[in-house]
């Protein structure tokens, strides 16, 4: 059984509401759902209080953002992180990605607020957190909330580094995998807010635009922790200070065993910038400059260096050729596109790792850079149809296994009893391995179409059984 807390807290004493008949119950080690922010809006939030959390002393607590309505699975990727470090976890289930940053914010404080009248929270010691879109969004907060001392944000960069100001600093730990189309930005930000003298790390991971292994988010809590300690924040233990030095420590031993000599240098980076308040780090300052020496660091550098100036070029070539190509509708260029796409698939069976990795966050970048048209074009009151459909012509080029974009091309060609290309891309469709046969003859605009001896054709070569005869003359 999960452990209730001795104690209750009256919800309309919490929020303010006229509640006085219903109780909330908090329970520790158990994500809580949909507690209301307050009885006059459709507001809700979900919890989590570590198993060590008592109501003495005051808790620090991560907000965690997750945009498109899976706010408890995003909580769950923190929850061992906040056992092993003590932090309370609270996630909006109200903000979203189809609101305006201004309403998202104004929903974020709301949440905020009642969760500091609940809970015994230590404002000094207050973070966002989130992947993706919910991680821009939360590393836009601090600039709103001046409450918000750090942001730990997985796989999304500071949104606008215009907007920050060195006179309301916050701690910035990215988490990043080196697949990740983000990989780069990531790191030029992290120069920015160096610059800027934002205190910051950037973690990395093997993977790509997707969560870290649960170690780097425990290892983020663990860094937003000492910053803590160090700014007089929260209580200095110096047992858990050396402990957490010495496991970086084995960890650096190990890469540097491993001639992963990057990975070594950018671990001994981190422990001067996280350490440094705490002891005298000359050691660690002679073995960074050791290793900036070594011969293998300084080939594993140059080759990296090389790799991200290509990479650089081709987003550039990328950004050019999609907006001349949507601007003119070149649907002659779909050719050069999956061409490119084959550079591309070279680039991720090459033996050398950094050009490996370089295809994968070209092939990531290009289909965001896509979906991220296709978004724009779908928010215009007048939908650009022709634009859309040279769009989702290229995401079936770069993103072959996505039907989605198929299943579009055919509804909107249909519609305009262009068959020849519905056929072609029902064909192509089919031989991708879509399954969902109900769904084909139910796609809007394809009524003609699909009783068409062509269209069953088809369906009966890929799925057998198609619903209409195909009468042979």
């Amino acid at each position: 059984m999960k452990k209730l807390l001795p104690f209750f807290f009256l919800l309309s004493a919490a929020i303010g509401g006229d509640l006085s008949a219903q109780q909330l119950t908090l329970k520790k080690g158990v994500i809580m759902n949909a507690i209301p922010v307050n009885d006059s809006i459709p507001e809700s939030y979900s919890l989590y209080l570590p198993t060590s959390f008592d109501n003495t002393g005051r808790w620090p607590i991560v907000f965690v953002f997750e945009m498109e309505g899976k706010s408890k699975q995003a909580l769950h990727m923190f929850t061992e992180a906040a056992e092993e470090h003590g932090y309370i976890l609270a996630s909006s289930n109200s903000v979203s990605d189809s609101l305006s940053l201004s309403k998202n914010v104004l929903i974020a404080s709301r949440m905020f607020g009642a969760v500091s009248k609940i809970l015994p929270i230590n404002n000094r010691r207050a973070y966002t957190a989130g992947f993706s879109f919910g991680a821009k969004f939360a590393s836009a907060i601090p600039t709103f909330v001046k409450q918000i001392e750090g942001v730990i944000s997985v796989g999304s960069p500071v949104p606008n580094t215009e907007l920050l100001s060195n006179k309301r600093p916050f701690h910035f730990v990215g988490i990043v995998g080196k697949e990740d189309f983000n990989y780069s930005t990531m790191r030029n930000a992290a120069k920015v807010l160096n610059r800027l003298k934002f205190p910051n790390q950037l973690l990395t991971f093997e993977g790509g635009h997707e969560w870290p292994p649960k170690g780097h988010i425990s290892r983020a809590m663990e860094i937003l922790k000492l910053a803590a300690m160090a700014k007089g924040n929260t209580e200095k233990d110096d047992q858990q200070v050396l402990q957490s030095y010495q496991k970086r420590y084995q960890t650096y031993t190990r890469l540097r065993s491993a001639q992963k000599m990057l990975q070594a240098h950018d671990l001994i980076q981190e422990m001067v910038s996280v350490y440094r308040p705490f002891y005298e780090l000359d050691s660690l300052a002679a073995i960074r400059k050791a290793i900036r020496r070594d011969k293998v660091y300084r080939s594993q550098k140059r080759n990296e260096n090389n790799i991200l100036f290509r990479e650089g070029l081709i987003k550039e070539d990328y950004l050019y050729y999609l907006e001349e190509d949507l601007l003119t509708y070149n649907f002659n260029n779909l050719g050069w596109w999956n061409y490119q796409m084959g550079k591309l698939a070279q680039y991720k069976k090459s033996n050398n790792s950094e050009e490996k990795m370089m295809g994968e966050r070209l092939s990531g970048f290009i289909n965001a850079l896509i979906e991220d048209n296709i978004d724009l074009l779908n928010e215009e009151k007048l939908k650009d149809e022709e634009g859309l459909l040279f769009l989702w012509m290229l995401k079936t080029i770069t993103a072959p296994k996505e039907y989605e974009h198929y299943l579009s091309i055919i509804s909107l060609s249909s519609k305009y009893e262009d068959y020849g290309t519905s056929i072609f891309y029902l064909e192509e469709l089919l031989k991708n391995g879509y399954k969902d046969k109900a769904a084909l003859y139910e796609l809007e605009h394809t009524a003609l179409f699909r009783i068409s001896p062509e269209f069953n054709e088809i369906v009966n070569k890929y799925l057998k059984d198609a619903r209409y005869d195909v009468i042979e003359e």
